[in-house]
């Protein structure tokens, strides 16, 4: 799409735009997206874009060196540039040999940050580009740590911050975001930030990181993304005696108050932005989690990431591993250790799935599925003091209190660790599955690397190289007897960035759990015979953008079929659709 660009001068320095005949705000839009997944039928606005200094400060139009002489001398840019001209591709390869010179990957996580805040077009192309060596960086595991020291490398606010000094006026704090037109919002209150625990205001940084993977993986424009994070304050001693904290100084509320101030957050959010836009609840804890996802699924587009995301990565990895194992998810025994959000949430789309394939019950499907929490095995004898989530999978057995003894009452053919914990899948709990499993399905989910129930060598060293391994946080290949074997990484990045593309694309007003399933197998459907005989039971991350478009195309696909999608007519290729809907961090030719 080749847009006409009219220019007015309303001064010296101000270039007037008229976006009835341009798309991103004083960008010839060649590439035919960028507002692909926003609603076009808008009444026609006027935006104006600062030159000079201005221009070179702004991070959504900044292109540092690669301006053009024609667009330096029309945008007032001469002499506040050296005069060299660089490509966007030279810049990249100049930034990539400067994170690498960096030892530690906060150093990295860093400096990408600040790439971001100075010229975003640059950032999300080295994100794209090297999307395998720098998804650790800025995701999992290194944004675990840059969460436990947000105070102290805290620079640019990257998101909105509502606290309890913000109570009954969070519409007006809504209003002050400078985006208007938003599609995603990730919202956290820090209490469980993956497997470091409350980390209070600083939990910000998950909020940014994912939406970072909705714009790079997904393609979801970065003006559409909104991080946020609910400060009702911590109850982390340390953080509250850190000088350098940035969050409210207390202790957390609970109860009514809370409730009450996530309810005035969900109904703003409708008022401000709309029943279309997707709010992806993450790192709540347990008690919290399934109660707000209970409320708000019936009433908004909303979904947990920790619950439902994780649970989708999981099933399909699962799927992809029946083309090794043979079978059907039915003939397979799973056994967990761990029953948070994480753990009930597999299990119970492993338990529809299972429904799906088979002539199962709900019911049925569910004794297959046995989980060890922290007093051990989940029995119909514990069940006056389980909490309410666990009870549909207190099934009638003897007590075991330790992980050992379960594995050796139940002899799960999958071991899955949703712990938290590190270095539970201890030798002797490895090696007593493998003892009735040819080909054991083990998967060490809980990140981040340090919290991870085993590693990959120690996986498949136990099994003699019999084990389907993956993890929740990267782990380098192994060799073994000569054969490499190569860990899959069982991430919600290859879920959550495709899923909220397809959900914005097919503007879906619910999310149903059919959505969920579709995504998984649509996943799963990329995995080849070739990634199976490397040991991998997920595709590489190298081809996330076109796996995201087949997972936003899968869902988008069901949210038809389920009457759930308001953007008609219905494109006839949705996987064509999902492609052109795709932000591209290329930059725009300004005039």
């Amino acid at each position: 799409m080749e847009s006409q660009l009219k220019e007015v001068r309303n001064g010296p320095g101000v270039l007037d735009l008229d976006p009835k005949s341009t798309v991103g705000g004083g960008v010839q839009d060649i590439y035919g997206e960028d507002t692909a997944t926003q609603n076009q039928i808008i009444t026609p606005w006027s935006v104006t874009v600062a030159s000079g200094c201005s221009l070179l400060r702004d991070p959504t139009y900044n292109k540092g060196l690669a301006f053009t002489e024609k667009e330096r001398e029309t945008h007032y840019l001469r002499g506040l540039l050296p005069p060299v001209f660089a490509s966007q591709d030279l810049q990249a390869k100049k930034i990539m040999n400067n994170i690498r010179q960096y030892q530690a990957p906060l150093q990295k996580y860093m400096a990408m940050m600040d790439l971001e805040e100075r010229n975003e077009r640059l950032f999300y192309k080295l994100l794209v580009d090297h999307v395998e060596e720098l998804l650790p960086i800025v995701y999992t595991p290194t944004v675990g740590e840059a969460c436990q020291k947000y105070g102290s490398i805290f620079r640019r606010p990257q998101g909105l911050y509502i606290s309890l000094k913000e109570k009954g006026k969070i519409l007006e704090v809504l209003k002050n975001w400078y985006e208007k037109n938003i599609e995603v919002i990730v919202v956290t209150d820090g209490e469980r930030i993956l497997g470091l625990g409350d980390l209070g205001c600083q939990g910000m940084g998950i909020p940014v990181g994912k939406l970072a993977l909705y714009t790079a993986l997904g393609g979801v424009h970065p003006s559409a993304c909104l991080p946020v994070t609910i400060d009702v304050g911590t109850n982390n001693e340390e953080l509250l005696n850190d000088e350098f904290y940035i969050g409210l100084r207390q202790k957390r509320i609970t109860g009514q108050e809370y409730y009450d101030l996530l309810d005035e957050f969900m109904s703003a959010v409708k008022q401000n932005y709309g029943e279309k836009v997707l709010v992806q609840f993450e790192d709540f804890a347990n008690h919290n989690a399934f109660e707000l996802l209970a409320k708000y699924r019936t009433t908004h587009l909303a979904f947990n990431d920790d619950i439902q995301g994780t649970a989708a990565v999981v099933l399909a990895g699962l799927v992809a591993s029946l083309k090794v194992t043979g079978g059907t998810l039915a003939d397979h025994t799973f056994l967990f250790l761990g029953a948070g959000e994480a753990g009930t949430g597999i299990a119970e789309l492993i338990a529809l799935e299972m429904t799906k394939q088979s002539k199962k019950t709900l019911e049925e499907a569910r004794e297959k599925i046995w989980l060890v929490d922290s007093r051990g095995l989940v029995v119909k004898s514990r069940m006056e003091s389980l909490q309410q989530f666990k009870k549909p999978w207190a099934h009638e057995h003897e007590p075991h209190k330790e992980l050992l003894d379960a594995v050796k009452a139940i002899k799960p053919t999958v071991l899955i660790g949703t712990s938290g914990v590190g270095k539970t899948f201890t030798k002797e709990v490895i090696e007593a599955v493998s003892s009735f499993n040819e080909k054991p399905i083990i998967l060490a989910l809980s990140n981040p690397t340090s919290q991870s129930e085993c590693t990959a060598e120690e996986a498949y060293t136990w099994t003699q190289g019999r084990a389907i391994f993956a993890s929740g946080s990267p782990f380098d290949p192994v060799t073994l007897n000569g054969k490499t074997f190569t860990p899959g990484q069982s991430n919600n990045a290859y879920i959550f960035p495709g899923f909220g593309l397809g959900v914005v694309m097919s503007g879906s007003i619910r999310v149903h759990d059919q959505m969920m399933l579709a995504a998984a197998e649509a996943l799963a459907n990329q995995v080849t015979e070739e990634h199976l005989g490397k040991g991998l039971i997920y595709p590489p991350f190298r081809s996330i953008r076109k796996i995201s478009a087949h997972i936003a195309a899968a869902v988008a696909t069901k949210a038809y079929e389920l009457g759930l999608a308001t953007r008609l007519p219905r494109p006839a290729n949705l996987i064509a659709f999902a492609e052109s809907c795709m932000y591209s961090p290329v930059y725009r030719s300004y005039r």
